[in-house]
């Protein structure tokens, strides 16, 4: 377990197996599963739950109770590369793209997250999607690219 001195961890928070988190927020009651990495910058609401293999990158914002699912990855760079003018490319070179996750809002396992986009309360993202544009709250969307299935029963919890 990796976890650096500048993370900031809520009251019960639980973190299983071997995780890498450094620079980030995690809120109160919140699960995180093994081999998931959450960077710099990144928050993490309360009683979230994040399932194993998941990639948290700088830039995203999850707020409270939303769960993510086994393998999922957020992109926060639309324009990726490992030089700039021949150079080895720096922070200095790329624009972060921050990205938001709603309330109450479910990832299924092995979706892609594209930078820049807002995932509305309650909403839920099928397994496998790729999410390359903001999704509308208490909307369910899968495929590639996620396209718009149908309305989700949104609780008042989610709203």
């Amino acid at each position: 377990m990796r976890i650096a001195p500048d993370v900031r961890l809520g009251r019960n928070v639980g973190l299983y197996g071997f995780v890498n988190l450094y620079g980030c927020e995690i809120g109160d009651d919140t699960r995180v599963g093994t081999f998931v990495e959450i960077q710099k910058n990144a928050v993490i609401g309360a009683r979230c739950k994040i399932q194993s293999h998941s990639f948290i990158c700088e830039g995203v914002t999850i707020e409270d109770e939303v769960f993510v699912g086994h393998g999922v990855m957020f992109i926060n760079d639309l324009d990726p590369r490992a030089t700039y003018a021949g150079q080895l490319q720096t922070d200095a070179d790329w624009q972060l793209m921050p990205t938001r996750v709603c309330r109450g809002a479910s990832i299924g396992s092995g979706a892609i997250i594209l930078g820049g986009v807002t995932i509305g309360a309650g909403a839920l993202i099928g397994a496998g999607a790729v999410v390359t544009r903001d999704v509308p709250p208490g909307t369910v969307v899968a495929g590639v690219p996620a396209r718009l299935l149908r309305s989700r029963q949104v609780t008042g919890a989610d709203r």
